[in-house]
């Protein structure tokens, strides 16, 4: 058995690599194994389609978008692979899938920028998965967990567009390979017996369920290290012993390690944004490669939003304050956000700012329902003289004459994030993230 030391050290280390493990198993068993969960979405290999956007009574996801209507599948890649099949999307709307496994490594994308707007049929494989692509499979998406999420995001134009976006969501198919392909189906993979979790449950039993999801996730190269040290105190496939039977003493060492874990995790969130004219930017999302093993990334971003896209799919500027730091609070000021003539932000799919209270980091209620300000309104948006477009940041109308640019503000803390989907590569372009020729505007306060 390790010191005392020594498991604090592999518990910090521990609590670090499975943080995004553990918290993409509790969204798993909500969404597709507890029926009862509120959050229920479709059993395995099936899709739910949300023929909505997400308002201010959507609690189960923080900073959730209100621009793409979600359609989830969690698939199942025991037994055999899944065929994503997506419909053809007319030309200027924006949609993309994304493949996400039980690492949160993203495996792949689907869509507008990934693949074009055209039908096709994509297959995802499991870890172990070995075998030749089918003919009419376009292309072949491995996960490295046995277990993996498909997102889609289908972009809506105004409430009047949702019974387009309905008509292409009811074109996303999920099937098994076998029914594909027309043939008789494999054995059936073996039912599993999955472990109930809560946020409770989740900080107490944290190494109980980091050991139940490391039986579906293959170890690859770069986990060879962390995997190793997390066997010395019982967890994992080749554990030395079990995980209960340590001593109260260690078992204390580890709970004092996952606090250490966790305030690295916050540090990194703080020190690792690039502030741009107030707004922070970071890059915690990718694949298996991104990572290498810098599982403190990792953890960052699962706990700064996790299932966030890469930033070649969507850039995400964030802010709670003005560029020299003050705080934004709707209770104390009116602010603006000012867009000079011809210098919106640079996408080529389209870009919104989107309005949460800045404690719940959810959407807020407010007269005219309006959650986000997006590029397809820009027509019915008024300009100034000069052509630049002036957004008015507040919790009362600023009057009729400039209630088209209104982006209803909480009477407290704000929190505001900007998304830029597909960004452009070529300057001007905010990527490389933090250091692009495109730079958020500083938010002003009008009074």
């Amino acid at each position: 058995m390790p010191s005392l030391e020594e498991t604090k050290a592999i518990a910090e280390a521990g609590f670090i690599y499975g943080l995004p493990i553990v918290m993409n198993y509790a969204v798993m068993y909500e969404y597709a194994v507890d029926k009862n969960s509120g959050q229920f979405k479709a059993p395995f290999n099936q899709i739910k389609n949300e023929a909505r956007v997400f308002t201010y009574k959507d609690t189960a996801v923080i900073t959730a978008n209100s621009d793409t209507p979600y359609s989830f599948a969690w698939l199942d890649l025991r037994a055999e692979p899944i065929v994503l099949s997506v419909p053809g999307v007319e030309k200027d709307r924006y949609y993309s899938v994304m493949l996400e496994d039980g690492n949160t490594f993203i495996d792949g994308y689907i869509g507008s920028r990934a693949t074009g707007n055209e039908a096709g049929d994509y297959m995802v494989v499991g870890p172990d998965w070995k075998g030749e692509k089918p003919p009419g499979i376009k292309k072949v998406f491995r996960a490295t967990t046995q277990f993996t999420l498909v997102g889609y995001r289908t972009q809506l134009f105004n409430p009047e567009d949702m019974p387009n976006v309905v008509k292409i969501q009811s074109g996303y198919q999920v099937q098994p390979l076998s029914a594909y392909l027309k043939q008789p189906p494999p054995p059936s993979a073996p039912k599993i017996d999955f472990p109930k979790i809560d946020k409770e449950l989740a900080k107490t039993n944290f190494f109980e369920y980091l050991d139940f999801a490391l039986q579906f996730a293959p170890s690859g190269p770069e986990e060879k290290e962390i995997r190793a040290k997390l066997a010395k105190i019982g967890i994992g496939p080749h554990k030395t012993f079990d995980f209960k039977e340590l001593s109260p003493e260690h078992k204390a060492q580890i709970v004092l390690g996952m606090k250490e874990g966790e305030a690295k995790i916050k540090q990194y969130l703080e020190d690792g944004q690039e502030v741009v004219n107030g707004w922070g930017m970071l890059n915690l999302f990718g694949n298996r490669g991104f990572f290498n093993g810098d599982w403190l990334k990792r953890a960052a971003g699962a706990q700064g939003g996790i299932y966030g896209n890469e930033v070649k799919e969507a850039a995400y500027p964030i802010t709670k304050t003005l560029a020299n730091g003050e705080i934004l609070d709707g209770s104390k000021h009116k602010y603006k956000l000012t867009f000079p003539a011809g210098q919106f932000p640079p996408v080529n799919a389209f870009w919104s700012v989107t309005m949460y209270d800045g404690k719940t980091q959810l959407l807020i209620k407010n007269p005219i329902n309006r959650y986000l300000i997006n590029s397809p309104m820009l027509p019915t948006m008024k300009k100034n003289a000069d052509g630049s477009l002036t957004l008015y940041i507040q919790k009362d109308s600023p009057g009729a004459d400039k209630e088209s640019n209104w982006l209803p503000a909480p009477d407290g803390s704000i929190y505001l994030v900007m998304r830029l989907y597909w960004p452009k590569e070529t300057p001007p372009s905010i990527l490389p993230v933090g250091q692009g020729t495109w730079k958020p505007p500083s938010i002003e306060i009008v009074n």
